[in-house]
């Protein structure tokens, strides 16, 4: 089996090219390196297959079709999770992120039609439903109200495969991603950022007054669900929660650090910040009854995890 895989060498790509790479797949990775983080973190992610014949490597930014064109070659499946990354920066450069996030995703769905790729597999992001207070969220919602240029992005990018489905035959699959953590995570995040300035003795930035909640998903269990979503077959258009089932505090959050570190978080409370979404919680049924997606990773666990990478990371 062979797939393009965008977005590869980052945290959640790099750990679904292991898994398949072990389950004997050829690749072809693309990814630009972008600077958002550290790109020595990406080189370090995808370092252990460079030498392996069945993976190949490509700098290649999404919003260069004809450099996309030049990895031509019978795809069985292309896995889209290359993006801008982000809510909060998206907020500071809106054309920035729809130039990549929509044209270059327009761009890698032209690559699956003229190369007659069958399936694709569009990473989306549970901040497409924005300000729906019926919790827990359905695919089936109507009521989509994304309150950031990156969500409205990821709506545009849900669309622009309906399009593609419907007039080229290609089988798009969306997966609505919550809050995904685990080892490797962007230093960016709250769970990674959170934990380094706390082994640092750093006081970390608590936005609001704590009560935001998050579906925090392990990055194991994502990659399950993105692995069921490579072999789906149901339909030729479906969209899918991938969370955890279950919604979990700020303030619980850093309790759960701080016993996995050992260590009390130093809190500096400030204003809550413009994009930030007061809950996310995922109805998760719909991914358990056609791709058999059950999340085995619960939050302890997960973060005790991640602490272990990241003792690890430092030293």
């Amino acid at each position: 089996m062979r797939a393009l895989v965008t977005g590869g060498a980052g945290f959640i790509g790099s750990h679904l090219c292991d898994r398949l790479m072990e389950e004997g797949w050829q690749l072809v990775v693309v990814d630009n390196m972008d600077p958002y983080y550290d790109p020595a973190v990406k080189e370090r992610n995808i370092a252990g297959w460079l030498t392996d014949g069945r993976y190949r490597f490509a700098r290649v930014d999404i919003r260069d079709l004809n450099a996309l064109l030049e990895l031509s070659g019978e795809y069985d499946v292309i896995v889209h999770l290359a993006a801008k990354a982000g809510v909060r920066p998206s907020i500071i450069d809106p054309n920035g992120y729809q130039d990549v996030n929509v044209r270059g995703t327009q761009n890698v769905l032209e690559m699956a039609r003229k190369w007659g790729v069958r399936q694709f597999v569009f990473a989306s992001s549970s901040s497409v439903y924005g300000l729906n207070e019926d919790l827990p969220w359905r695919e089936d919602s109507c009521v989509l109200r994304p309150i950031s240029p990156y969500a409205s992005t990821k709506v545009s990018g849900e669309l622009l495969g309906h399009v593609y489905s419907t007039l080229f035959g290609i089988r798009f699959v969306a997966l609505r991603f919550f809050t995904v953590y685990g080892p490797r995570q962007r230093p960016d995040l709250a769970i990674h950022k959170f934990a380094r300035r706390m082994i640092e003795g750093k006081s970390i930035p608590f936005f609001g007054d704590g009560s935001t909640r998050r579906d925090y998903t392990y990055v194991d269990d994502i990659v399950a669900g993105i692995r069921a979503a490579m072999d789906y077959s149901s339909s030729d258009y479906d969209i899918f929660n991938l969370g955890n089932d279950q919604s979990v505090g700020l303030m619980e959050m850093v309790r759960e650090l701080e016993r996995a570190l050992g260590l009390e978080a130093i809190i500096d409370k400030q204003p809550e910040m413009r994009g930030d979404l007061p809950q996310t919680w995922a109805d998760i049924s719909h991914a358990r009854q056609l791709l058999g997606y059950t999340p085995a990773v619960g939050f302890g666990e997960g973060i005790a995890r991640f602490v272990a990478w990241l003792r690890t990371e430092n030293n």
